[in-house]
């Protein structure tokens, strides 16, 4: 075969992913873990190829491939990796190589489809199956200095992009066409294109791009801004309308780099913006530098929701806060292999902030004539934040 990956997760990577993943399954009395989802097989394993990666509580992990195997054995440092024609075989395989009876085993019952649950349940009878995705995405969390260097590269390739925002920028361009232009430079320096979210339903491309009233119009995606798009098959981002003068204009795009991403999003405006919306992106400034100040180890995700909630409603901008008419219940997601992991920064989530985990902090304020706001993603350290996005977060004025 003809082909040689980029980049391959090392071995010493997915060992310690495995052996984080394995403390967790013994903690729970969990025999072992079944994982079929592409970003968890991505993370764990190394490829996307369709499979199946059975992890025992003890021991190695074998990699079952169903299609295709050639590649899977090219893109996976695993040791073990065996052909799997049909997925009778499964059981056989199971006990072949969990060492001991298997009596309860995890799988992602937060994304597996309802019907292939009882295909496994009666395949695997009697053993239990239960939930393991929480778990896995409790160790995903964490992200290693390898993991850290990748998402790096995603933040250069987010600086590329949003360098030449004034040169395509200008006044009579539809949303559409301006989008084009940006993602035909994230393509040529990069970029992936899919962006992979778990949610159920929660589908973006590339992320949101509009402009004046357009980022008031609301929609299903879970986020503060939502887009008229191009049609209700995809209702959300860039649309037809035209950019015109004296309008906020957000560019709020997710760089990808070799299945690791960071959010970014930044204000432009070709003219001037109404005193009301540059009073509330400098208030949006004063957010993430309070939550910047205050986010180290130890500190629960809801306390810093509820800081930034508490500066909005001191300039008397609750009711625009995270959107309008229509806002989100959090300031803040994790990123990495997809766009909605741990940690949240949302009301109610105690979960506290640990060295290594990324989040994307994105206070906005939506009001029926456009948008503000910025967005960037960091990363937890000792000593606090670290950011990953750079590019001037103030309005940029053409």
């Amino acid at each position: 075969m003809d082909y040689n990956p980029k980049r391959c997760t090392p071995l010493s990577e997915l060992e310690q992913r495995t052996t984080r993943l394995q403390e967790l399954l013994k903690e729970n009395n969990l025999d072992g873990a079944v994982i079929l989802q592409n970003a968890d097989l991505f993370y764990l394993a190394g490829t996307t190829q369709r499979s199946h990666l059975f992890i025992p509580a003890e021991g190695k992990p074998i990699l079952m491939v169903r299609k295709n195997f050639d590649r899977a054995k090219l893109e996976s440092t695993i040791e073990n990796i065996l052909p799997m024609s049909n997925l009778k075989e499964l059981p056989d395989k199971l006990k072949t190589f969990g060492g001991t009876e298997l009596k309860r085993i995890g799988f992602e019952l937060d994304v597996l489809p309802v019907n292939l649950y009882f295909s496994y349940q009666k395949l695997l009878a009697p053993m239990e199956i239960t939930d393991v995705s929480n778990l896995v995405r409790r160790v995903r969390a964490i992200k290693s200095p390898y993991e850290i260097e990748v998402l790096r590269d995603a933040a250069r390739l987010n600086q590329i992009m949003f360098s030449h925002v004034k040169e395509y920028l200008r006044e009579g361009i539809t949303e559409a066409e301006f989008a084009g232009k940006l993602e035909a430079v994230y393509r040529r320096e990069g970029h992936q294109c899919f962006i992979r979210m778990r949610g159920f339903n929660l589908e973006i491309v590339y992320g949101h791009l509009m402009s004046g009233s357009n980022l008031a119009i609301p929609s299903f995606f879970d986020g503060p801004t939502g887009g008229s798009g191009l049609n209700p098959s995809f209702p959300q981002s860039a649309g037809l309308k035209v950019i015109a003068r004296n309008e906020p204009v957000m560019v709020d795009y997710v760089g990808v780099y070799d299945g690791y991403m960071v959010d970014q999003a930044r204000i432009f405006c070709i003219g001037h913006l109404p005193e009301k919306l540059v009073r509330a992106h400098n208030v949006a400034l004063e957010i993430q530098d309070a939550i910047k100040e205050q986010a180290k180890p130890g500190v629960p995700c809801a306390k810093l929701y509820e800081l930034a909630v508490n500066i909005a409603d001191q300039y008397g901008l609750t009711d625009h806060f995270m959107g309008y008419p229509e806002p989100v219940a959090f300031v803040g997601h994790g990123v990495g292999i997809e766009l909605d992991e741990l940690p949240v920064l949302a009301k109610g989530f105690n979960t506290p902030l640990e060295n290594g985990m990324v989040f994307a902090l994105e206070p906005k304020f939506v009001f029926p004539e456009g948008a503000v706001g910025v967005e960037n993603t960091f990363v937890v350290t000792p000593a606090g934040l670290q950011t990953l996005t750079e590019y001037d977060e103030s309005i940029a004025y053409l």
